[in-house]
């Protein structure tokens, strides 16, 4: 089972950076094709990967790995379909990361989700459905004003969308447990924003009581009705928040030394609660299961693992909470009540008050004792960097390594290791600041210094230190070498030896890693992976399409090479006891129709899209030009028209619509053939000489949207254009369908 493990850690990542490679391709909007050969080519990659889907699915050798190829082929595919799209609406000019684009893309994610029951197509379809809401009501590409009652209600949609998806779920009609959690976690961040005070004015208070209702019965439902340690862990998490957030809203406003003294006196109070909630989730275990199910608990060792892990994230959560507020509560008072002494003198004071006596006093409770410490520790580190002296800053070193040794847990190990980094980080400011590109080198050293700590567990005797150490050492490692991937060169091309240097390490870690067994490790290192790849979409330094080329050959590789391996190695699983072969074989003609349907759509869009190209309207429009990027579909440039901005009485009766709202606008060619808004088209009305009707939507406010505010430019030529196109030439069809055809300066 390890070595199939190994394999697919190395299948999935082979199919991962083909697909970035893609998504990487089609934004760099390559001029070397036309848009047959890019409409062709999409519809082609998406072929590949369903095709790729298909045969793996039908071998019968290495079982395990040939099932589990097809399945990463098959959710490839799905995401190929969303590139297809979003490339369709960059040929064509649409809006950049349009709501439709996402709704299209959602649809077959929805059914292949229904037809498979597999997660990642659930969580994709979630992703895409709630990206679709957003984009509809808050366009990345232009602006929409929302009047205060638009906005309450679509934060009610979003809370009500999770919240029967929760509901769908808990009923047993729907199943899929990430989606349980993400459904239950979205619901209460929807609620959360609602009752800001600053964003609803009139109605932020009155949904505090539906917030907190909302807290209330899900602590009564998981603990009475359908007892759930996670569940209730998640709640806490949620009643944490909305303690914090409360706090930060209270305080912008009511800020005084008082303020602060009951801040740290509700400290005290929610440290007591979470002892005792913290006590009645180990008696909730203990008690809420019959012997049959203690039984089958007992075949299930992992079930009693997972029910420990739920308690102390309960207990960390509400501590860290209690810590935030007790540290800003801390530094608030010690700066209001300052007088002729530096408050940093005083805080100083005070983090070694906090430290000293909690570090001696071991008997103390244990959430009580970590809180009061870390409080104080915050406080210090903040004094110390206040103050600025390198003797000062050598000395908190030395008490955060008593520290370190005093403390017992994963949880205080990591929070100690990463002031500790903070610190040396700052006492080498103080050291080096003036050194040319100190930020560079100090990032470097402080790098350079967690891999050797890392290196150094090996001399440790087995047992928890020597694994905090590991943990801890690896995810700083790995956090400071992303880092350096972005600092200017300490020496000549160390940018790019630092870029490849990232991207072996960590890809050989994650395989070293799943092979040891070691989870956390191994988990740390594809989150780091993943990022690496996100995250290098936006470095200017190499091009899109050089990034395409290089992620292509790697990928693969990577799948060529973990293929010899699982042949040599002969892992593989029976065709019985694999879950992904059972996934397959639900109603494959329905997949293959999901399938047709996509091809059918890329045609379809691209053939009504020719047809007006062809056959409309020509008009030129006058236009202000801008210059950003889209995710999926590359550089473009952000239009804002002449007929963009009516009148002031065609305005007027903008405003006095919803935003979103269809009309249709009537253009008169003007001075140099450039057509001008004349006024809004009444349904009959006849139309002069050198008149036209062009779709739009209302903005909400005084502006027309019309769907063709954004052009698509090769990568790297958007500030080019932006200077020089003044005028933009637009197809219009026979029913006021526009396209954006190019941009000129005449």
């Amino acid at each position: 089972m390890l070595r199939l493990n190994v394999a697919r850690v190395g299948f999935l990542m082979g199919v991962s950076l083909l697909l970035a490679s893609i998504i990487y391709f089609f934004a760099a909007n390559w001029g070397g094709l036309v848009r047959a050969d890019k409409i062709l080519a999409s519809a082609g990659i998406m072929v590949l990967f369903y095709g790729a889907a298909f045969v793996f699915s039908k071998m019968k050798i290495m079982l395990g790995h040939h099932y589990f190829l097809s399945v990463t082929f098959l959710v490839g595919g799905c995401v190929a379909f969303g590139v297809a799209v979003a490339l369709l609406n960059q040929i064509y000019n649409s809006h950049a990361d349009t709501y439709e684009l996402f709704l299209v893309w959602s649809i077959p994610a929805l059914l292949l989700a229904f037809i498979t029951r597999f997660n990642p197509f659930y969580i994709l379809a979630y992703i895409l459905v709630h990206l679709t809401l957003w984009q509809y009501f808050f366009p990345s590409a232009y602006s929409i004003v929302h009047s205060d009652q638009e906005i309450l209600l679509i934060g009610w949609l979003f809370a009500l969308i999770n919240l029967i998806l929760f509901a769908l779920i808990e009923a047993k009609r729907l199943t899929s447990a990430p989606l349980k959690y993400i459904s239950f976690i979205a619901f209460h961040i929807s609620l959360l924003v609602l009752t800001s005070s600053d964003l609803y004015e009139h109605y932020g208070a009155w949904m505090n009581v539906a917030s907190a209702a909302a807290i209330a019965f899900g602590f009564y439902y998981f603990a009475q009705v359908r007892q759930d340690k996670m569940m209730l862990t998640l709640n806490a998490l949620a009643a944490s928040a909305f303690a914090v957030f409360k706090y930060f809203e209270l305080m912008s406003e009511h800020y005084s030394t008082l303020f602060f003294i009951f801040g740290l006196l509700f400290v005290a109070l929610l440290l007591t609660a979470n002892v005792f909630f913290f006590r009645y989730l180990n008696k909730l275990g203990k008690h809420q299961s019959s012997s049959n199910e203690r039984a089958d608990q007992a075949s299930h060792p992992s079930e009693e693992h997972k029910s420990t892990l739920v308690g102390k994230i309960a207990f960390t959560i509400v501590t860290v909470i209690g810590v935030l507020i007790g540290s800003i509560s801390l530094v608030g008072l010690v700066l209001l009540a300052a007088g002729e002494i530096p408050p940093e003198n005083i805080l100083f004071v005070l983090s070694m008050l906090f430290i000293i006596p909690t570090l001696l006093l071991t008997r103390l409770n244990t959430a009580v004792r970590y809180t009061v410490l870390t409080i104080g520790y915050i406080a210090g580190l903040i004094s110390t960097a206040w103050i600025d002296t390198s003797a000062l800053s050598i000395f908190f070193i030395a008490v955060l390594l008593v520290g370190w040794f005093k403390w017992q847990g994963r949880v205080p190990h990591f929070f100690i290791y990463t002031l500790l980094n903070i610190n040396i980080a700052i006492l080498l400011f103080q050291l080096f600041g003036s050194v040319h590109n100190a930020a560079s080198f100090i990032v470097f050293i402080v790098t350079s210094l967690n891999a050797v700590i890392y290196a150094s567990h090996h001399l440790l005797r087995e047992g928890a230190f020597k694994i905090h150490v590991r943990e801890c050492g690896w995810f700083f490692t790995l956090l400071l070498l992303f880092w350096l991937t972005f600092m200017d060169n300490i020496f000549p091309y160390s940018y790019e030896l630092f870029n490849i240097l990232n991207f072996i390490v960590v890809t050989i870690a994650a395989f070293l890693f799943v092979r040891r067994s070691q989870a956390l490790e191994a988990a740390i290192s594809f989150v780091f992976w993943f990022i690496f790849l996100a995250f290098k979409y936006y470095d200017l330094f190499w091009t899109l399409l050089h990034k395409s080329i290089t992620l292509a050959l790697l990928g693969v590789i990577i799948i060529a090479a973990t293929y010899i391996y699982a042949y040599r190695t002969r892992a593989a699983v029976s065709e019985q006891a694999d879950s992904f072969s059972r996934l397959l074989r639900r109603s494959p003609a329905l997949i293959a129709i999901v399938v047709v349907l996509q091809l059918g759509y890329v045609g379809y869009h691209a053939a009504v899209s020719e047809i007006l190209l062809s056959s409309g309207t020509p008009i030129k429009l006058a236009i202000v030009p801008l210059d950003p990027r889209s995710i999926l579909q590359g550089d473009y440039v952000a239009l804002q028209y002449n007929i963009s901005a009516p009148p002031d009485h065609i305005a007027q009766e903008l405003e006095r619509r919803p935003s979103n709202s269809r009309i249709k606008v009537v253009l008169q060619q003007g001075a140099g053939g450039v057509y001008n808004l004349d006024r809004l088209y009444k349904k009959g009305e006849p139309l002069a000489d050198k008149e036209i009707i062009i779709n739009g939507s209302t903005s909400g406010w005084r502006n027309i949207q019309y769907g063709i505010e954004s052009y698509f430019v090769p990568e790297g030529t958007g500030l080019e254009t932006e200077q020089n196109a003044r005028f933009a030439y637009v197809m219009v069809g026979t029913k006021g369908d526009a396209i954006l055809e190019k941009l000129t300066k005449e």
